[in-house]
């Protein structure tokens, strides 16, 4: 009899383990491309709704500022340096965007990167998708320098969002037109470093334009009103010489000047547009005449705002008496000129207003231009709410990214200069160091470098100490601040989101493409509604196929598995075999069989395993 009941609680237990799936195999692969960032975001939206009132007002303007490498403590400390420039002690000083109404942290990661890099970023923030690193306009279906890929991995961005709607849109930014973060508005390529056609590999350029050429020659960038920056060198051909800087030549190997070609297009088309190169152009520009400008006034980047107007060395004549005058157009100046072409447009505008060089400060571990190049991004600011109605105007502020600059230090006094040197010595090495440091970069010494004495303030010039030695700075892998102001900005923008949403929020405000519905609904729908991709998005790519896994598998590349392992790693689940702790069951009952005699039964179940 006791046997029977053996025999009674072994069958419940193997019934038990067919029934029930193993949970190793109940794994199931996540998927990161657009679909689930663009759903992702939606139930971000419907969370943030449950707040808003019956009134939710359109934003008919966006004006989004980028501050490149802006984090948080660069906030902070250009906040001290502008009250200490101003002749306080600068604690309790407030930037523009320190008043607006609402903050909230966007989470910076990359689908293939921990710590977020600039063109992945730029495609997050601007395109509502996460995407791989060093990739530009992408989903995860690209992989970096390769062509192929890119082909069906293309999104759209809120520069596309915008016209859909009939909206007029620009860029302004002191890095190139073409670099990472403005790009990623017009551009779709496997390689954030294909500028101009020379960085192409020979046998892609045909299938895989560089991004200067999508700009002049694609939709969305062909119809971008208003373009300022730099990089006239991935514009020119390579036998044309610089406007401004006689002994330099373009780069391009196509035999194309693409700014002339950019206003014979618009010529064309009999649009009213105008290409111009310097400060003095600009300054003659009538707004009222012209609805498209393409304004390129370096060679590369736009000098530093602290060597605008100042004699500088250029780098081909070191050692030699020729020098040139850096005199580019402010950030402000080129964001008043943008502002008053596109106002002009009844149906409102979309502006990318970007601080590009405060990265590149922060790269060379000099803290004193990526403040001063804050406060440049805040004047711009202030000159852009001149201009616009914040009551129909949403005004994003953020950053694509942070850096390793830390602030901090033993009982610094307050108003104490913000670029200066704590008021104690290191009680280890009785060495003295600045407040503001790095943890990688150029400005590792040993022994470590020293701020300069008798002096309370740092010379523009200084490059601050790092505890690692690397040629440049990294970038930092903390949230990013966001602050916004106008229609709907304190029910979108709370709490901390993925970096992918900032653009689903504005579209939201602004009732763009897939959130158009907003705007033809009588009430506010709070269930959630369909998602749908704007209709000029290619098909999806899968992110990653099982014979692409086992191939990178094998190979030397690294393969990075974002939250989770892939299933399609797992060995197989056989049909046909039974999981271990089933064949564990069987073997118990055959033991049991054969210890109360039942030798006959015991093979029986034995040949079925």
């Amino acid at each position: 009899m006791l046997a029977w009941c053996c025999i009674v609680i072994m069958m419940c237990t193997i019934s038990t383990g067919v029934l029930s799936p193993a949970p190793i195999n109940a794994e199931v692969k996540e998927t990161y491309d657009r679909h689930y960032w663009y759903a992702k975001a939606q139930e971000t939206l419907q969370k943030r709704l449950q707040y808003a009132s019956e009134k939710n007002p359109v934003a008919k303007n966006v004006i989004l500022v980028v501050g490149d490498g802006m984090s948080l403590t660069t906030t902070t400390a250009a906040r001290i340096l502008r009250g200490q420039r101003r002749g306080h002690s600068g604690e309790d000083t407030d930037l523009v965007w320190d008043t607006f109404p609402t903050v909230a942290l966007a989470k910076t990661y990359n689908i293939d990167a921990q710590t977020g890099e600039s063109s992945a970023c730029a495609t997050a923030l601007l395109c509502g998708v996460k995407a791989r690193y060093e990739t530009l306009g992408l989903d995860s279906g690209a992989r970096f320098n390769n062509c192929a890929s890119a082909i069906n991995s293309k999104v759209t961005s809120l520069i596309d969002w915008a016209h859909e709607a009939g909206k007029s849109s620009g860029i302004v930014t002191t890095a190139r037109i073409t670099h990472a973060t403005p790009a990623a508005l017009y551009a779709h390529a496997p390689s954030r470093y294909w500028e101009d056609d020379s960085r192409v590999p020979p046998t892609v350029r045909r299938d895989c334009k560089d991004i200067a050429l999508q700009l002049v020659e694609n939709d969305p960038g062909k119809n971008i009103n208003v373009i300022m920056g730099g990089g006239r060198r991935h514009f020119l051909p390579t036998v044309t010489s610089d406007p401004e800087h006689p002994n330099r030549e373009g780069r391009r190997l196509d035999g194309r000047n693409l700014a002339e070609d950019w206003a014979r297009e618009k010529k064309r088309r009999r649009l009213r547009a105008q290409y111009i190169h310097s400060k003095e152009q600009l300054a003659k520009l009538d707004p009222r005449t012209v609805d498209y400008v393409l304004g390129l006034f370096e060679y590369s980047h736009m000098e530093f705002n602290a060597e605008r107007g100042v004699v500088l060395d250029t780098d081909e004549n070191i050692g030699s008496s020729s020098t040139v005058k850096a005199d580019d157009p402010s950030l402000a100046d080129m964001t008043r000129t943008a502002l008053s072409i596109l106002s002009k447009n009844d149906k409102g505008f979309f502006l990318l207003l970007e601080g590009g060089r405060i990265d590149h400060a922060h790269h060379y571990n000099n803290p004193y231009r990526a403040l001063d190049e804050t406060l440049e991004l805040e004047t711009a600011l202030l000159a852009a709410l001149e201009k616009v109605n914040p009551a129909e105007t949403l005004i994003v502020v953020t950053a694509d990214h942070g850096h390793v600059m830390t602030f901090g230090g033993q009982a610094t006094p307050r108003g104490h200069p913000i670029l200066g040197a704590d008021t104690v010595v290191s009680d280890i090495d009785g060495l003295r160091y600045t407040t503001l440091l790095y943890g990688t970069g150029p400005g590792h010494s040993e022994p470590r470098t020293l701020p300069l004495n008798g002096t309370s303030t740092t010379p523009a010039d200084a490059v601050h100490a790092a505890a690692v030695p690397k040629q440049w700075a990294t970038h930092g892998g903390e949230d990013v601040p966001i602050y916004a102001l106008g229609p709907m900005a304190t029910v979108l923008f709370a709490g901390v989101v993925e970096q992918s949403y900032i653009p689903h929020a504005i579209a939201y405000a602004a009732c763009l493409a897939h959130q158009s519905h907003r705007c033809h609904e009588n009430m506010l729908n709070l269930t959630k509604p369909e998602v749908k991709l704007p209709s000029c998005i290619q098909p999806e790519v899968s992110s990653v196929s099982a014979d692409e896994a086992r191939s990178e598998s094998t190979s030397v590349r690294r393969v990075i598995v974002a939250s989770s392992v892939m299933s399609d790693e797992r060995l197989p689940r056989s049909s046909t075999t039974l999981s271990s702790p089933l064949k564990m069951s069987y073997y118990l009952i055959i033991l049991m069989f054969h210890s109360i005699g039942y030798s006959t039964i015991s093979v029986s179940i034995a040949s079925n395993i």
